[in-house]
């Protein structure tokens, strides 16, 4: 089962996903967080510590990966049928791809990985196209790759949900976990 989770900054939607694993962990699934962060800057550094902190207060047995820019390999080799997988953030790593990596090969990789993965996939990602188009180009192609990586997900997955305000807002899918 996959499920694509959307909001903007401090929306709620890590808070949403991390529900949606608790209600797997209830019917015995195991769980792996994968980070996609990377800790380049002081400031991405506190907020990577922050939500590790989080982590270890939300009641959840988490196995944890860092997994900045081969995420379909990462699926591919941990995911498993009673278990559930969160992924936060795809934005995180759609910037390290378009940073370092050959993006279109990687997103096609992942969407095979998602298509053939057991268990249960958990995606948060950053909806970043409701703003004012961006002035630089490296920015406007984020914004966009971002809308097409979401468009494709959404269309495998088997529930999307928005989050505002900490308001979960179901666009497809049912309202339950699994």
């Amino acid at each position: 089962m996959i499920h694509l989770v959307l909001g903007g900054a401090r929306s709620g939607k890590s808070r949403h996903g991390v529900a949606l694993v608790a209600d797997y962990v209830a019917k015995g699934y195991e769980c792996l967080f994968v980070a996609t962060a990377q800790g380049l800057d002081e400031e991405m550094q506190a907020r990577i510590a922050r939500h590790q902190d989080e982590r270890r207060w939300d009641g959840l047995p988490w196995q944890t990966l860092e997994c900045p820019l081969d995420l379909s390999a990462c699926i591919d080799n941990h995911a498993r049928e009673k278990r559930v997988i969160l992924v936060d953030c795809l934005t995180l790593w759609l910037s390290n791809q378009l940073l370092q990596g050959d993006w279109q090969q990687a997103k096609a990789a992942l969407l095979r990985s998602l298509q053939s993965a057991p268990g249960s996939i958990v995606l948060i990602s950053n909806e970043v196209g409701w703003g004012v188009v961006p002035a630089d180009p490296l920015s406007r192609r984020f914004v966009d790759e971002a809308g097409w990586l979401h468009q494709a997900i959404a269309e495998l997955a088997d529930s999307v949900v928005l989050v505002s305000a900490g308001l979960p807002l179901h666009l497809k899918g049912a309202a339950s976990a699994s």
